[in-house]
């Protein structure tokens, strides 16, 4: 399962198959289907693969209650991450990643993903993307870049 923001960041910078290397598949909620085709930018395009599927949530209790906290496709990520029982759930924002934690999801951020990748020998560095994510318009602060970049050895630790 992966919500939007993490989809637009993977496709800002051409990397959207690092889904696909490390999961095989993934399933995207109908809202986060409609935020990204809302208008043609990142992700517009790249989303319509085969081994991307759309699928429905059934509890519209549980949407109507998520959706006074979160957005439509945060919300349905989660409805939908619990009603299939999702392996992974990929949420970057705070609120969201909150709620799909108490809520027992397995779930991770973007940059999680990126180390991942990293480790598995599908990519060899990742500072070159995080600072092409950044150039258009993604935001992590200096901290989290930092202890990423340290995590992936590509900057030493201060002593």
């Amino acid at each position: 399962m992966v919500n939007t923001t993490p989809l637009i960041s993977l496709s800002c910078v051409g990397r959207l198959d690092l889904l696909q290397h490390l999961f095989g598949g993934i399933i995207l909620a109908e809202a986060v289907y409609r935020e990204i085709k809302a208008k043609p930018s990142y992700g517009y395009a790249e989303i319509d693969q085969p081994w991307i599927e759309i699928r429905p949530i059934a509890g519209e209790l549980n949407r109507s209650f998520l959706h006074t906290q979160l957005d439509a496709g945060e919300a349905e990520t989660i409805i939908l991450a619990q009603d299939i029982a999702a392996d992974v759930v990929v949420i970057d924002e705070n609120l969201g990643y909150r709620m799909a934690q108490q809520n027992g999801l397995p779930v991770v951020r973007t940059l999680s993903l990126l180390l991942r990748a990293k480790e598995k020998g599908y990519i060899t560095a990742i500072k070159p993307i995080l600072e092409a994510m950044m150039t258009r318009g993604r935001w992590y602060s200096a901290s989290v870049c930092r202890t990423l970049l340290e995590q992936a050895g590509e900057i030493e630790l201060d002593p």
